[in-house]
């Protein structure tokens, strides 16, 4: 028996599961990768490598394809990532799961302002505001970064928005600020997914967060995975119980009173890895509604104060967090490039406000 499945989509090459980056808010499977396809193997199914197996069920997919998926990650049975000569037995379970939501309807151009950081003829970097969705999806099918994109090309008949093997290479959440990096072609989107998958890219965030971080640098280690209570959180679980493997380098910035401007560094990159890791430490990002970051967590009990914290929050209507930096090698020039946005608008704003008030006014 076999689910109904689109087969017009070709299969995503290599998508490593690095590539969710600190991801967006629609539902993935808490690691930061979406289901696209599902097959249930036949109660009389022989031994069958899953490489094979997959090939004829997918149409536009190669072997190579289906193989290079594999070794990222993304070729699961039973829930489990295995390799491509794993042998397909009855009644198993392989699905394919891809860095990004399944696009159920046609991607409409939609005429949305970009901030081109950098362009060629293989790439561009953006520095997406907050507020903007990177992917359609679950309620947000216009207005997205995809949708951006897709006006942006829309006079490039090399450039297919709804090709997998092309586009946004990572992703960040709706309400964090920063840079993103889009492949213009395949062979970018698999260079570049690489480089994410092995951890050679350079990613640096800054957040403001509560508190102050004891050591002021360190290094927090711990699996991500969805939260057995709440389903749109994620959690920190202790090794080899569940989630995956995730490690974020913070380094303390500047500390205002009772809360700290911090560099945050990725190793890895999962769902809401930054956001869930300063909170399983005792830090949650300032106003992020999400983890708790959006109440009075330091501090006095005056109103004054409280009155001065609902006055930040305003100013800053979102988590505290900003994709600053971003390096990698040019997949066609070899050239080690790095890209660095300014800290937007609202956040610097909420940094003054501390500053004046740590100096000051303390309330």
């Amino acid at each position: 028996m076999e689910k109904d499945v689109n087969m017009s989509e070709s299969l995503y090459e290599g998508c490593p599961d690095g590539l969710a980056i600190d991801g967006d808010d629609a539902e993935d499977d808490g690691n930061g990768l979406y289901e696209h396809f599902r097959f249930v193997a036949d109660k009389g199914q022989q031994l069958l490598r899953v490489d094979k197996f997959l090939v004829a069920r997918l149409e536009k997919s190669s072997r190579n394809r289906v193989q290079q998926a594999a070794v990222a990650g993304c070729i699961l049975v039973n829930g489990k990532p295995v390799k491509s000569n794993y042998r397909v037995k009855p009644l198993d379970v392989v699905t394919v799961v891809m860095d990004r939501p399944r696009y159920e309807l046609e991607i409409i151009a939609e005429d949305i302002p970009l901030d081109i950081v950098y362009e060629d003829e293989h790439l561009l970097v953006v520095n997406k505001p907050a507020g903007l969705v990177v992917h359609p999806g679950h309620g947000n099918y216009h207005g997205t970064l995809v949708n951006a994109l897709a006006w942006h090309f829309k006079d490039n008949p090399e450039y297919d928005v709804n090709d997998p093997r092309m586009g946004l290479v990572h992703r960040i959440d709706k309400d964090t600020s920063g840079l993103l990096v889009v492949a213009k072609t395949p062979d970018a989107k698999t260079h570049l997914g690489k480089q994410f998958f092995n951890k050679t890219t350079k990613r640096e965030y800054v957040a403001v967060v509560w508190g102050r971080p004891d050591p002021a640098d360190g290094r927090i280690e711990g699996n991500i995975g969805r939260s057995l209570k709440d389903r749109l959180q994620m959690a920190v679980f202790p090794d080899g119980e569940y989630g995956k493997h995730a490690v974020t380098h913070y380094y303390t910035i500047e500390p205002l009173g009772y809360v700290t401007v911090v560099k945050c560094v990725l190793e890895t990159g999962r769902t809401h890895q930054i956001r869930v890791h300063m909170k399983h430490i005792g830090h949650p990002l300032f106003n992020d509604a999400r983890y708790g970051g959006d109440e009075v967590l330091r501090g006095t009990t005056s109103s004054k104060y409280r009155q001065f914290i609902a006055n930040s929050f305003a100013v800053c209507p979102r988590q505290a967090l900003h994709a600053r930096t971003l390096g990698f090698v040019h997949p066609a020039t070899g050239e080690e490039m790095f890209f660095t946005a300014p800290i937007p608008d609202d956040m610097t704003s909420l940094i003054e406000r501390w500053r004046k008030y740590n100096d000051n006014d303390r309330l």
